[in-house]
């Protein structure tokens, strides 16, 4: 009743100011009646494809070894986003997707949400599919959840999703979808749709189904009923390494095993958004629709994945856990563009732009309204990104994780405690505190020999300063030449930090979730 109530009073506010927009101009009104002329427009259809742990060197357009036509495509026919930034692990990334809220903020600064886990995105503000279901979308989900779904309500049908069709937890069996309670022993189903779990898909492998089924809610979508809100949420690159082996056929150079298979793994996640996108235009629907393309973390080293010539992989507060690859496209954007004279399609970004920023900047070009969430940590970049205009982002945490492991000892004598792991971003200058995981540099395995150039830093070092615009590689810290820049990001840290909701990460096992009490199922247990 309140979200209605606040949705009713954005459209009031909208209606008054058509009405201004009528009478004759005042000095000064040009910006309002631009910013009336943008909001009649037709909105357009959105969609939302997030691979898994998708390195920054596994695609075309950043020279890798692994062909990816159809995102390269989409991203040399967009705008690619140079300075984009994920989480390093998958539920922290999803939830800031979804809520446009830093990890600190929802409790969930602290690893990921296990199947078998009693947590979840909580439920005190919208998603931004409640959103944009309020502003009368109609909205989808494929694909991979992993926000929880102890209880119904967690799960994404009750998000603002009016379909589903996925898994619920952090990975599956790419063919027979099902994993093991606690790691081992008997695997469990875990697919479904909005009505309940799907028994009939083993053997069909899940990047095939998901594109399927994302082509499925396109064609079955009434365009004359308004627009259409799609997250496909892939599971492609995620561990297991599983692929049809024609996929490989044109990788066997490549001798390390797990870099070919995740090759492989990647051209048929590529195939998919070229049926995606061929789906699009074949419906009509492609002059009409934004294409966000996102990873959710950086590539995992040990599974395939690669992000040379970035520090650290996924899970760490290396660039290389946490620079995403990103870009938008689709023919809205492209008219758009050109429409208003603005900067043309096929152009690199390069301001600092943030995952949760998806949420405000989607929301307002869908004609939705703000009113009834929780105070936002992301910000509109629409004009940003079409208008290459400076971000109106200059700072940005990373997170606060005060339940990892300790690392060292204090140090800088400062209100904050240094051994906590945390970073944050203000301007060029990005610090690092605690253990920030494995930084590494690691070359592509192109003919089968991994070349790591090993973290060069004691296990006891726990403050780490980078100038991120001249320095991306993040080969030299300034800690000890910048301590009074040092001091000051400390100070944000600390700052940030008084914000900061209690970490909700209950035990990982609860007994009451083995899928052996519910019918072989994983699923609500509370």
């Amino acid at each position: 009743m309140a979200a209605t109530f606040a949705f009713r009073l954005c459209l009031l506010v909208s209606s008054l100011n058509v009405i201004v927009a009528s009478l004759p101009a005042s000095p000064g009104a040009s910006d309002q009646n631009e910013a009336v002329r943008s909001s009649n427009e037709k909105r357009p259809n959105i969609i939302f494809v997030l691979a898994d742990d998708y390195g920054y060197n596994d695609v075309g357009y950043h020279g890798s070894e692994i062909a990816t036509p159809a995102i390269d495509y989409l991203a040399k026919h967009g705008i690619i986003l140079e300075n984009y930034y994920v989480q390093p692990i998958c539920t922290p990334t999803r939830s800031q997707l979804m809520s446009g809220r830093y990890q600190i903020h929802t409790g969930l600064q602290h690893q990921f949400i296990w199947n078998s886990q009693a947590n979840g995105l909580p439920l005190d503000s919208p998603t931004i599919a409640d959103k944009l279901k309020e502003a009368g979308y109609s909205t989808h989900m494929v694909g991979k959840w992993h926000l929880g779904f102890y209880k119904k309500q967690y799960m994404p049908q009750y998000r603002g999703f009016d379909t589903y069709f996925g898994y619920l937890g952090g990975w599956t069996n790419y063919y027979n979808h099902k994993i093991p309670f606690k790691g081992g022993g008997k695997p469990y189903l875990d697919f479904r749709d909005e009505v309940g779990p799907v028994r009939n898909e083993s053997g069909h492998y899940s990047a095939h189904l998901f594109t399927q089924k994302a082509i499925q809610a396109l064609q079955m979508h009434d365009q004359s009923k308004g627009p259409v809100f799609l997250y496909l949420a892939y599971q492609s690159v995620h561990s297991p390494l599983m692929v049809p082996e024609s996929y490989m056929e044109p990788y066997k150079h490549i001798k390390n095993k797990n870099r070919r298979t995740y090759a492989g793994m990647v051209a048929a996640l590529d195939e998919g958004v070229a049926n995606l996108t061929r789906t699009l235009k074949q419906e009509g629907m492609w002059d009409d629709t934004i294409i966000v393309f996102s990873t959710d973390n950086g590539g995992s080293v040990p599974h395939g994945g690669n992000n040379f010539p970035l520090r650290g992989w996924k899970g760490s507060l290396w660039e290389g856990g946490m620079k995403g690859v990103g870009f938008l496209s689709g023919g809205f954007l492209t008219k758009s563009l050109r429409r208003k004279g603005q900067i043309a399609p096929g152009q690199v970004n390069r301001e600092l732009i943030h995952v949760t920023d998806w949420f405000p900047t989607l929301v307002k070009l869908a004609g939705g309204c703000l009113n009834g969430t929780k105070p936002l940590d992301g910000v509109d970049q629409w004009q940003t990104i079409t208008e290459g205009t400076k971000s109106k982002r200059t700072v940005l945490l990373h997170n606060i994780d005060p339940l990892y492991e300790s690392r060292g000892s204090p140090k800088f004598n400062n209100t904050w405690n240094t051994t906590v792991r945390a970073a944050v971003r203000a301007g060029n200058f990005k610090l690092i505190t605690g253990n920030p995981g494995n930084g590494s540099w690691v070359k592509p395995p192109r003919l089968g020999h991994v070349g790591i150039v090993a973290d060069p830093d004691p296990s006891t070092k726990n403050v780490w300063l980078f100038d991120i615009e001249n320095d991306p590689y993040e080969h030299n810290d300034l800690s000890e030449e910048r301590p009074e820049m040092v001091s000051w990001l400390l100070s944000l840290l600390t700052e940030f930090n008084s914000t900061a909701v209690p970490v909700r990460f209950p035990p990982t096992h609860d007994p009451e979730s083995n899928p052996a009490l519910h019918g072989g199922v994983w699923g609500p247990w509370e």
